[in-house]
């Protein structure tokens, strides 16, 4: 059964998808959620709070998701395979997911919940937690973050002689960024990745 954290964080992506975060109320997400207003206002200590909680928990699935491709992407065992998963999780990641795209790109709309910039102090929620689980990456931090776990993942495995792992997963990754932002089908992706590691 998920937390009242969870849910609350369901409740405000769910109203996302049918409104812009400007519109979407704490009542309603509270409501949505199954829970009092005031918790919560204990869990994430104001909207800002919530946002950025949001946001965090999708760029946090995002990066699961680009280790489960580079960990076993199924009938794919091959090393530049498993990086051409990830690539494709990235594009269908970034498709599905609106916060998803903000984060990798930095291109935020007034549709959705602007991060919040370094300047800001993070609220304290009542509770003395802080209110979101974590600072936001900028878009080439969490690019750089996919990375970085690619190269961690296929280090073992990585062919000798073929081009170097690091090089690899930087140009896959800003492929892959690429498709994000020119949108291609996600066989166009992986047969791009195939050819650059070729």
């Amino acid at each position: 059964m998920p937390t009242a954290r969870e849910s609350l964080l369901d409740a405000a992506f769910a109203a996302l998808e049918g409104r812009p975060w400007p519109r979407v109320t704490m009542a309603e997400v509270a409501a949505a959620a199954g829970v009092s207003r005031q918790t919560l206002y204990n869990e994430f200590g104001s909207k800002e709070g919530l946002a950025r909680a949001l946001v965090r928990r999708e760029a946090d699935a995002y990066l699961r998701g680009v280790e489960r491709a580079l960990t076993g992407a199924p009938g794919a065992v091959a090393p530049r395979e498993r990086l051409a998963a990830a690539a494709v999780w990235t594009v269908r990641s970034a498709t599905e997911n609106p916060l998803v795209r903000a984060v990798l790109t930095g291109c935020w709309n007034d549709r959705l919940p602007m991060p919040m910039t370094p300047v800001t102090p993070v609220r304290t929620a009542p509770s003395g937690r802080a209110a979101s689980s974590g600072p936001l990456p900028a878009p080439g931090e969490l690019l750089g973050q996919a990375r970085d776990r690619a190269v961690r993942l296929l280090a073992s495995d990585w062919p000798t002689g073929a081009v170097e792992l690091p090089l690899a997963c930087e140009a896959v990754a800003r492929l892959a960024l690429s498709y994000v932002v020119a949108p291609a089908p996600a066989a166009d992706v992986a047969h791009m990745v195939r050819t650059v590691l070729a």
